[in-house]
């Protein structure tokens, strides 16, 4: 659920700068047959990763060329919606998990099963949890991007300094047994120093929580929410007692979105563990003073379970250039055009066993993002799949905050997340 700025840049991407708008009937076409094609993102740092991609699409098709088009978050879903409304937005375009849904209903996306069947793609080669993320009344809609998974960013120097060893694996259980705890216990000093940072955010946070104790946080698809089930409620209570009894995290007035500090404490050494999605090392790396470590999630009582969130490459249904268009979502969703982005280190591939390169463009960095990497292959949940979730998804966050201030029960948190989700 990508509810802000600044949450999405550590769920999934990042939000940055502005570059020249247009779509798909604007200077589409030049002279001589040749076809250009609009390619819209959120992500500078990705901009610049494509630039090789699109050079080698354009090597291979020398009569289409590609511009791109870079809009800030908030900017980018105002204006698509506006312009697929309209009947005239982008050719091939990002799409997130919670922005689907209502799309796929509307009818504004092409399908994409023939196209990937005529290029030699088969989805059963691509993460099943992001292939499935963009399926709509069993079309594809969408072409599996890459794989945001969350794992658990520790500084190196504070657990050194503790005399810690990271277990291998981390465990957690709502009555606080598990050496999560224990980890989090001893690099907490005082008010000074965090164990950990539990905080309102659901993809990197509380979904997590709610997925390793087996609760859901949906029946499935399209289904029903399911906040207030018990699994669910007491993951939630082991949010809050992080905070309020076992006193290892921050509480909500320094960490509650949309003015809270979490990631930026974590940056300035106050909190040693974070939980993040792999997105956020690009950004986190040159902000800190100190190495990071990464584990795998804390195992719940169900076991490991994570949240994973793949963007998609998605195409315009009213393009004036399909069959173009159609040859650029095929080319990025091959094996070369993945492995050009996951070699440089921006994404891990949805293509599955393309993902070594990724590994070696960190470890070279210092960074070992194994853990990630197996997460993925683990055990692993989608964000709610729902119409109206953009609407709703705000409203939940809302009502999350009071989790992290130890005022309102937390069986009536979950219930009102529910009356949010569910309202039709």
């Amino acid at each position: 659920m990508s509810l802000s700025r600044r949450t999405f840049l550590i769920g999934a991407g990042s939000v940055l700068a502005l570059a020249g708008c247009g779509s798909s009937d604007d200077k589409a076409s030049g002279g001589g047959g040749k076809v250009e094609l609009v390619y819209r993102l959120w992500d500078e740092q990705q901009e610049v990763g494509y630039k090789a991609v699109f050079a080698e699409f354009t090597k291979q098709n020398p009569d289409i060329t590609v511009r791109m088009e870079v809009l800030p978050w908030d900017q980018y879903w105002t204006k698509l919606t506006t312009e697929l409304a309209s009947g005239k937005a982008p050719d091939v375009f990002w799409l997130t998990v919670d922005y689907f849904p209502d799309f796929a209903s509307k009818g504004v996306l092409a399908p994409l099963d023939d196209l990937i069947s005529k290029a030699g793609l088969k989805l059963d080669s691509y993460h099943p949890n992001v292939v499935q993320s963009y399926k709509f009344e069993d079309k594809q809609l969408g072409m599996p991007k890459d794989m945001g998974i969350v794992g658990l960013l520790y500084n190196k120097d504070l657990v050194a300094k503790a005399g810690i060893t990271m277990p291998a694996e981390l465990t957690w259980a709502p009555d606080g047994s598990g050496s999560f705890l224990e980890v989090a216990r001893k690099l907490t000093v005082g008010s000074k120093q965090w164990g950990f940072c539990s905080w309102n955010h659901s993809q990197t946070q509380w979904l997590n929580w709610i997925a390793s104790n087996g609760g859901h946080a949906m029946d499935k698809p399209y289904g029903a929410f399911e906040f207030a089930n018990q699994k669910s409620v007491e993951a939630l209570q082991f949010a809050r007692d992080l905070v309020f009894k076992w006193k290892v995290s921050p509480d909500g007035t320094r960490t509650n979105p949309p003015t809270g500090q979490a990631t930026e404490m974590f940056y300035r050494g106050e909190v040693a563990m974070f939980p993040a999605n792999n997105a956020l090392l690009p950004f986190a790396l040159p902000e800190v003073k100190f190495p990071i470590g990464v584990a795998a999630m804390p195992a719940g009582p169900s076991g490991r379970t994570v949240v994973i969130n793949g963007l998609s490459e998605a195409m315009f249904a009213k393009t004036k250039h399909p069959d173009e268009a159609g040859k650029l979502v095929a080319f990025l969703g091959s094996e070369k055009a993945q492995k050009l982005m996951g070699d440089a280190g921006y994404i891990i591939p949805a293509l599955n066993n393309a993902g070594a390169g990724y590994q070696a463009f960190w470890k070279q960095k210092g960074i070992d993002v194994q853990p990630f990497i197996d997460s993925a292959a683990g055990s692993t949940v989608n964000l709610p799949i729902a119409e109206g979730w953009t609407a709703k998804s705000p409203e939940i966050n809302k009502t999350v905050n009071d989790l992290y201030l130890d005022k309102v029960p937390v069986a009536d948190i979950a219930a009102s997340m529910d009356k949010i989700g569910n309202d039709k």
